[in-house]
C-alpha cells in the first residue's frame, strides 16, 4: 500500500501539535501513525481495529488513563 495514496484522518479537535492519524486503506487493513513521525506507520485488520474500538467504548482501557488530566 502506498501511504501516500492513503486519506489519513487526524485523531485531534485541533488544538494539539501530536496526535494519532488513522486511514482505512481499503485492502481490509487499518493504518495508525503519529503526525510527527508520518514514516512509522502500524498496520491492523479492520477486525482487530473494530475490537479495539469495541473495547475503548466498553471502558476496557480506561485504568490506562487514571488519574490523568
Amino acid at each position: 500500500m502506498n501511504m501516500n495514496e492513503l486519506e489519513w484522518i487526524p485523531a485531534t479537535d485541533g488544538d494539539e501539535t501530536e496526535y494519532l492519524e488513522i486511514a482505512f486503506g481499503g485492502d481490509g487493513n487499518v493504518y495508525i501513525r503519529e503526525n510527527h513521525k508520518p514514516e512509522k506507520v502500524v498496520v491492523t485488520t479492520e477486525t482487530k481495529w473494530d475490537a479495539f474500538v469495541l473495547g475503548v467504548k466498553a471502558g476496557e482501557f480506561d485504568h490506562f488513563v487514571e488519574g490523568i488530566e
